[in-house]
């Protein structure tokens, strides 16, 4: 089979035993690796009040990532719009476009990227917690196109911007907005795979051409741990496991490091719920990833694969990308 374009979701990982700088500087190391590897993009996302995840202030990562990369496009994976006013969105990428010609892409969410607490944090107003999101998406294309005469606020830098945008989403909700705006759309089968075959259908089904895009273009957010051996990359693979053990217990921490096995550390229920909320996970040599690739591929007809790689050792790290790269043949596009 042959295989789209190939992408990097980076959420700036914080691991046991490293401070944010250092993990600033294993995200510029793979973004600098996944552009020499080439892989089509590399995409940021907004979370906050999480202490594994580094990526908060999501529009100063994205430009940092781009001023220490040169060919990769670099963006959002993605902004959670409703913790914003659109105004801001569209003045800070329309200055990261300007600083980075063409190489800018703006990937939309609805959810709000934490828990309520630091949604009211953000927000700030208890009356509008869950601002209409479809309005917040008009607001934002609006600042982001030409100024009228009659215009009393515009966004400078960020009018005639031209920044491709995306819309996310986990559900139908956002496949179906993507469809009526002719939008892309992006699946996070990375955390949430339950509804993706619902949510492509729904996107093909009801799409619109648009001046964005004349077909529907769907990518799927997937993670992925590749090794040498499948027993190495299982190995590594409890990092990720153990991450979103910690999320069903309502507990987070730095991404720990893997383990030998995870039966000492769950519970019969707790495995069967995270068997099923990672059962889109590639974990394996190349030739098993390859296998479990193709039969992702045939379900969605992909346009593109966006990965997310939770391993905790950088080297590792790096390598499952390298493997990944020489499978999906990234450089020879």
């Amino acid at each position: 089979m042959n295989f789209p374009p190939v992408s990097v979701l980076d959420l700036a990982p914080v691991i046991d035993g490293a401070d944010h700088s250092q993990t600033y500087r294993r995200s510029v190391e793979l973004a600098q690796h996944a552009e020499g590897l080439g892989f089509q993009r590399f995409w940021l996302a907004e979370h906050h009040n999480m202490p594994d995840i580094a990526s908060a202030a999501t529009s100063l990562l994205i430009g940092h990532i781009a001023s220490n990369t040169t060919t990769i496009r670099v963006g959002s994976g993605g902004i959670m719009l409703p913790n914003h006013a659109p105004l801001v969105i569209a003045e800070q990428f329309g200055t990261l476009e300007a600083l980075h010609p063409g190489r800018i892409d703006l990937g939309l969410g609805r959810a709000p990227g934490t828990d309520y607490p630091t949604m009211h944090a953000l927000r700030r107003d208890p009356d509008n917690m869950d601002p209409n999101f479809d309005e917040l998406l008009e607001e934002l294309e609006f600042f982001q196109g030409p100024v009228s005469s009659a215009q009393p606020v515009a966004a400078y830098p960020g009018s005639h911007s031209q920044v491709p945008i995306w819309l996310l989403g986990s559900s139908t909700y956002s496949a179906r907005l993507a469809a009526m705006k002719g939008l892309p759309f992006v699946f996070a089968a990375h955390f949430a795979p339950g509804a993706m075959l619902a949510a492509l259908d729904m996107y093909r089904q009801f799409f619109k051409p648009s001046e964005h895009l004349d077909k529907p273009y769907a990518m799927i957010a997937i993670n992925a741990t590749l090794a040498d051996t499948d027993e190495q990359a299982q190995f590594l693979a409890t990092t990720e496991k153990q991450k979103f053990l910690g999320m069903i217990r309502g507990k987070r921490g730095k991404l720990p490091r893997p383990v030998a096995s995870m039966e000492p550390l769950w519970l019969p229920h707790e495995k069967r719920q995270l068997n099923n909320q990672l059962q889109e996970s590639i974990i394996g040599s190349p030739q098993t990833a390859k296998h479990q690739l193709d039969d992702l591929l045939s379900r969605t007809q992909a346009d593109e694969l966006m990965v997310n790689s939770m391993i905790y050792d950088q080297a590792s790290k790096l390598h499952s990308y390298e493997l990944l790269a020489e499978l999906v043949g990234a450089h020879k596009r």
